[in-house]
């Protein structure tokens, strides 16, 4: 394998750039972004940068030493428009095209949007770009913001929002906000985080459409109710950029199908990140992204698979001062048991709280709300379970 070509210049894109390297991969690497950016770490994005708190060269991943040594071509600002398999070609926007022997696939995901978001003032939270824009229209004084969804991204912007001093209103169509990643108990819980701190919660209703005409003014609700508005956030989801795949024969459903070692039905091709579906499942956490490349990278340079991601999903989120770490694999049924700290109807408790999450006699999962120590001990026990549970894969 002479040349490797990673789409998409993300977390997800870096990680397989550092393991190709480590790995023994010594031919070309091409690195295409369609940002114009080097990698940068998103989850901060909705937290410290749209507070103020870092500015944007406290995002970088990577500097200049490190990228020096990946000794790879940066096609940075160029969209990718086809992959075509039998040519062993990335065609670019710009008319460029990449001969390549293998393929990463790191394009993640973009924000889903609303009829009608084109209006001054209405923002997604995805993009470097897009932070600068929200944090921005936040400087310029007190405003009533809405934030349409009740999800990480939605929560984590909303309370960003309150700490800078706007009047925040947050619209879940759900009745609870995180209802499927948590169960309807501890997600009430985590809910109250936005009450307590002087947030408004709408629940059960979904939005019927935005007012304005240049700028938004308004949103209007389902349920006939109309909420004023200076700055709309829209965070209902995103979607896995595999539109350019199209025609390239590669299966998609919902991101890039792949088996569990992430690599898919096509030669020297596998997936990362948000855009991949291994094993069945699509995680959007940055976890997932930095552990599924070492994988990805093994089986790529082998030509089938070798070795299979064995990982239990985890996930954290910043709300209001408290930090929710949540790590396994929530159903519904499942018995909620409260085994540190307490919960009150505010919420959690001063000192949070630590849940086990059990079925059919055995933990499954764990939350942690502000019980960092806790939680990482319960996650390495959960992390044990899944390593003595691991089948090897046939070889």
């Amino acid at each position: 394998m002479r040349t490797v070509t990673i789409v998409g210049a993300s977390l997800s894109g870096l990680y397989a750039a550092r393991e190709l390297r480590a790995q023994g991969f010594d031919g070309r690497l091409v690195i295409v972004g369609e940002e114009p950016h080097q990698p940068y770490d998103r989850p901060p994005l909705s937290k410290d940068f749209l507070a103020g708190r870092i500015d944007e060269d406290q995002l970088a991943l990577t500097d200049a030493v490190e990228t020096a040594g990946l000794d790879a071509e940066w096609l940075l600002g160029v969209r990718a428009r086809g992959l075509d398999t039998r040519g062993h070609t990335v065609v670019l926007d710009d008319g460029r095209t990449v001969s390549t022997d293998g393929v990463v696939l790191a394009t993640g995901a973009a924000a889903r949007r609303l009829p009608g978001d084109s209006l001054a003032g209405v923002h997604s939270l995805r993009t470097l770009d897009d932070a600068r824009a929200l944090r921005a229209d936040l400087g310029r004084g007190p405003r009533q913001v809405v934030v349409i969804g009740g999800g990480f991204i939605g929560a984590e912007t909303a309370s960003s929002c309150a700490g800078l001093g706007h009047a925040v209103t947050v619209v879940e169509a759900a009745p609870l906000p995180l209802v499927p990643q948590l169960g309807a108990d501890m997600a009430a819980a985590c809910a109250a985080l936005h009450r307590r701190r002087g947030v408004e919660l709408i629940t059960g209703t979904g939005v019927a459409g935005l007012r304005g005409t240049a700028t938004v003014t308004g949103v209007d609700l389902a349920d006939g109710r109309t909420l004023p508005a200076d700055i709309v956030i829209v965070g209902i989801g995103a979607a896995p950029n595999t539109s350019w795949l199209a025609g390239s024969t590669l299966a998609l459903h919902d991101g890039v199908l792949c088996d569990d070692g992430c690599a898919t039905a096509l030669p020297q091709v596998v997936a990362v990140g948000d855009v991949a579906r291994v094993g069945g499942s699509r995680a959007e956490h940055w976890t997932s992204a930095t552990e599924q490349p070492r994988v990805a990278v093994t089986n790529l340079l082998a030509g089938r698979t070798l070795q299979r991601v064995r990982t239990v999903p985890y996930f954290w989120s910043d709300q209001y001062g408290s930090r929710i770490q949540f790590a396994g694999r929530h159903r519904d049924g499942d018995t909620v048991h409260l085994t540190e700290g307490g919960i009150t109807d505010d919420g959690p408790g001063e000192s949070g709280f630590l849940a086990h999450y059990e079925r059919g006699g055995r933990t499954v999962a764990v939350l942690g709300v502000d019980r960092p120590r806790a939680f990482m001990r319960a996650r390495r026990e959960l992390q044990r379970q899944e390593r003595e549970q691991a089948v090897p894969a046939v070889l």
